[in-house]
């Protein structure tokens, strides 16, 4: 990478760590400051770079976007949680398609489905019932959608072979299963922090896997 881009990954990196210290000490003010903001910064991080799959760039800058507003939906305090899961919806979507123009072997594939098939299953399994006799039932739609398009980007990035794409993935899959942990299962404390140290670094993985 170059000075550039290495300079805008450590402001990346500041203020996500703003960011997790504002969550976990509830300062709100600087949570509505350094939570686009670092989005932000990884946007512009992903526009210098010079990546080595030319054709994965702007489907990766517009899944940071749409990232960048869901996470403005999420943080506000009325409860947009619908159109904050619809817009990481759309942004796992710009992934998967910027993965999938550089596909790996068939093995790797079907590897890679059966990993999150297995995994997907078992989750589902846990949080799905809590929705439909929770509060609001009728979320129950959207957060299967939400599984099935993001079990789909995690394989899409298993398949296609960048290890920091993967890791990028998983750590994403990590941060979303802990959001619907804490809001339809069982809240905890800590939460908050672990969704945001285990977003920010699937975003950053993503990002630098541009250049890899």
């Amino acid at each position: 990478m170059s000075a550039a881009a290495w300079t805008l990954l450590a402001v990346a990196a500041i203020l996500a760590v703003a960011d997790w210290y504002a969550v976990a000490t509830r300062t709100r003010a600087l949570e509505y400051l350094a939570k686009p903001a670092t989005l932000a910064v990884l946007v512009a991080l992903a526009l210098v770079l010079h990546p080595q799959r030319s054709g994965q760039r702007p489907w990766f800058v517009a899944a940071l976007v749409l990232s960048l507003v869901g996470d403005v939906f999420l943080m506000l305090p009325a409860d947009l949680f619908v159109p904050g899961l619809a817009s990481f919806l759309l942004a796992h979507v710009g992934y998967t398609v910027g993965f999938d123009l550089y596909m790996g072997s068939t093995a790797a594939i079907v590897l890679s489905a059966v990993a999150v098939m297995v995994a997907g299953a078992a989750l589902a399994s846990r949080i799905v019932p809590r929705v439909l006799h929770g509060e609001d039932p009728a979320l129950a739609g959207p957060v299967i959608a939400y599984m099935v398009v993001i079990s789909v980007m995690v394989g899409s990035a298993l398949a296609a072979g960048p290890a920091l794409a993967a890791t990028g993935a998983v750590f994403f899959y990590t941060s979303d299963t802990l959001i619907a942990w804490d809001r339809f299962v069982r809240s905890r404390p800590w939460l908050g922090v672990a969704v945001m140290v285990t977003y920010h670094v699937a975003q950053a993985a993503l990002v630098a896997s541009l250049a890899t």
